[in-house]
């Protein structure tokens, strides 16, 4: 049973360097998180290496990891140690053939709460992701641990409600949201601000709309490893609002950050009393959302 009162932290970094570094560095950092008194923390999406979808590179598949393997032992040690949950982006090979955008959630005690597969993968401009992830076949999830309930989504997922609407309705009190997201050096000027602030007002919009925290963490850094490309430029500005889409705690563009907040069951539950929209949704008139367009 969740407590009524506890701490949450989102991590900032820059992770364009090699696996054995970045988890190096990760674990330093979540370290440094539980000591400022965090008891949920979440890293950003696929830690252990630079963010490799910009390009189509079989080569790239040597980067990803078996189940329970590296990362899961590193991290479920480190979990039992601190006595925190820990939230772990991975790149997930399943089988030869089959590979994933996963998030381990890791409990106090260092055994496995959850885990998640990211469900909406882009293909856009350099972030080529369908190339490289097989789309989640473990659903939406609340996911119970020793100190809430909480939901992980992954990036790209990010921008769907419903994906939002199904993990709050299983009862997450919490969305965490790693991520890896950027501007294209060349489109930062014209498109850079609107770009930013859709993402933003998005997932502020999916506390209000299902009266939960929002978490997400995000990467920072000019990643520049192909040829002939001006590489991706991560926007960082990582943060927690609370169910009434207010800001709790929000970082820079450009610096590695450990940002904290409370999540406060009382203040969700009040929230929700005053906006009841679970009350009023009309789920008798919903059927058409499961179709992919309505035509006339």
């Amino acid at each position: 049973m969740s407590k009524r009162k506890y701490k949450i932290s989102v991590i900032q970094l820059n992770l364009n360097d090699v696996a054995e570094n970045n988890l190096k560095k990760c674990i330093s950092w979540v370290r440094d998180a539980a000591s400022q008194g965090a008891e949920v923390i979440l890293l950003p999406e696929l830690y252990s290496s630079h963010y490799f979808c910009q390009s189509e590179d079989v080569d790239n598949f040597a980067l990803a990891e078996p189940l329970y393997s590296t990362s899961f032992i590193a991290f479920s040690e480190l979990a039992k140690e601190l006595g925190v949950v820990i939230i772990v982006p991975f790149f997930e090979k399943r089988m030869a053939g089959i590979y994933h955008n996963s998030a381990y959630i890791i409990d106090t005690d260092g055994t496995e709460a959850g885990l998640y597969r990211k469900m909406h993968i882009p293909d856009d401009p350099h972030f080529y992701e369908k190339f490289y992830f097989t789309p989640g076949d473990l659903g939406f999830q609340a996911i119970e641990t020793k100190k809430g309930t909480i939901g992980t989504l992954i990036c790209w997922d990010q921008w769907y409600p419903e994906a939002a609407r199904i993990t709050a309705l299983k009862g997450a009190e919490v969305l965490f949201y790693p991520t890896a997201i950027g501007w294209h050096p060349k489109e930062k000027e014209q498109y850079g601000e609107n770009q930013y602030g859709a993402w933003m007002n998005v997932m502020k919009g999916h506390a209000v709309a299902n009266g939960v925290f929002v978490a997400a963490a995000n990467r920072i850094g000019l990643e520049k490893y192909i040829e002939g490309t001006e590489g991706i430029q991560f926007w960082g500005a990582s943060f927690i609002a609370g169910p009434q889409g207010e800001i709790l705690a929000q970082a820079s563009h450009d610096k590695e950050e450990i940002l904290i907040a409370e999540v406060d069951l009382d203040l969700q539950e009040n929230v929700r009393q005053n906006w009841p929209f679970f009350r009023d949704r009309r789920i008798d008139a919903f059927g058409d959302i499961t179709k992919r367009a309505i035509d006339k």
